[in-house]
């Protein structure tokens, strides 16, 4: 007999603003995604690594992935560095099933290598995807990871990112998310040795009756370490965007450095963004900031391009793409960002924004 298992409620404060009330798992049944990888076959392991970075399952639904879940495990030798772009693309092309995918990536001692994760569906596909990243960046180690959301209006995502980065480590984890009816990531970077950072990075952009939904945790558990991070978003239609974030500073983690930024554009009176950054600082000697924003473009940014001739749909559009820009430039070299562009401008043109 199949057991449903107990979902969180939005009165749980992790998920507050979410629409986890909607969700039926009984509607769903088991599948997998159809998974096709690039360049990675060199670096694929048969041995499961799970476990490395997510220690105990952050939430049920990191618990159902490790039940269920189609694990890929990447594993870099010491002192290699990868070249080539490794590509993942998980493509779901039923109805009604969920499924759980498992990205490991194991850096180790002074290896670089830049992973990119594309979730894909049609429009009229409506099923679940529960993925599940993690990443263990060993001494010296420097990982580059991009999540792509390009699912279709009707499916919903769920997914949780985890990250460990030991001694003059860098861990880059860079998310746009553009696709899915409800999609929510948990992002956790924890920095657990002396010179270890983190940079999270996200670009969304939510049209119509979308949701995306955001839980970011900047953790630093040793001395000397450094983590920053920038989610910049756009709401348009009816569509609505949540980001809670949480620093803390652990009392081994003197002169650390965080930092985290959430800015918001709303480009309708139906759209409505929710930021709400936290620190949590149990040591002194530590440089820490948090800022954030929600509201519609800039006047004054609007008045300076049309005094110049530029008509007034197209200084909003460029002014979009400017407040992206700042995500796009930082993407990991080797990414191909153009057909990120053409998504944000297919999301303005269904704004009308022209």
């Amino acid at each position: 007999m199949t057991i449903t298992p107990i979902l969180p409620s939005a009165e749980e404060e992790i998920w507050r603003y979410s629409r986890i009330g909607d969700l039926n798992l009984d509607q769903f049944s088991l599948d997998a995604a159809r998974t096709e990888t690039i360049g990675a076959d060199a670096w694929r392991t048969a041995k499961s690594l799970a476990g490395i970075a997510m220690q105990k399952p952050a939430d049920v639904f990191a618990e159902l992935n490790a039940q269920h879940g189609e694990e890929i495990t990447i594993a870099i030798p010491r002192g290699k560095s990868v070249d080539q772009v490794i590509e993942i693309v998980h493509t779901i092309d039923k109805d009604g099933v969920v499924a759980y995918p498992r990205l490991v990536i194991d850096a180790g001692e002074d290896a670089e290598v830049t992973v990119v994760e594309r979730f894909v569906s049609a429009n009229g596909i409506h099923s679940l995807v529960v993925p599940v990243l993690e990443v263990r960046a060993a001494k010296a180690a420097r990982v580059n990871y991009v999540a792509i959301n390009e699912l279709g209006i009707n499916t919903w995502k769920i997914g949780h990112q985890q990250s460990v980065g030991y001694r003059d480590s860098t861990v880059r984890l860079n998310t746009i998310a553009l696709g899915g009816d409800y999609a929510r990531v948990r992002a956790e970077a924890r920095l657990v040795e002396q010179g270890a950072s983190a940079q999270q990075l996200a670009l969304y952009f939510a049209s119509g009756t979308q949701m995306h939904d955001f839980r970011t945790l900047q953790i630093h558990q040793a001395p000397r370490t450094y983590s920053d991070l920038l989610f910049k978003g756009a709401v348009g239609g009816t569509a609505r965007s949540v980001y809670t974030g949480l620093i803390k500073i652990e009392k081994n983690a003197a002169h650390a450095e965080a930092f985290q930024t959430n800015r918001n554009l709303t480009l309708g009176d139906g759209a409505w963004a929710e930021s709400v950054p936290n620190l949590e600082i149990e040591t002194n000697e530590v440089k820490c900031s948090h800022a954030s924003t929600v509201g519609s473009i800039d006047e004054e940014q609007r008045f300076y391009l049309e005094s110049r001739g530029v008509p007034p749909e197209i200084a909003e559009r460029l002014i979009v793409f400017g407040f992206f820009n700042d995500v796009l430039d930082r993407l990991p070299r080797g990414l191909d960002t153009n057909p990120l562009r053409d998504a944000v401008a297919q999301k303005l043109d269904a704004e009308g924004v022209r």
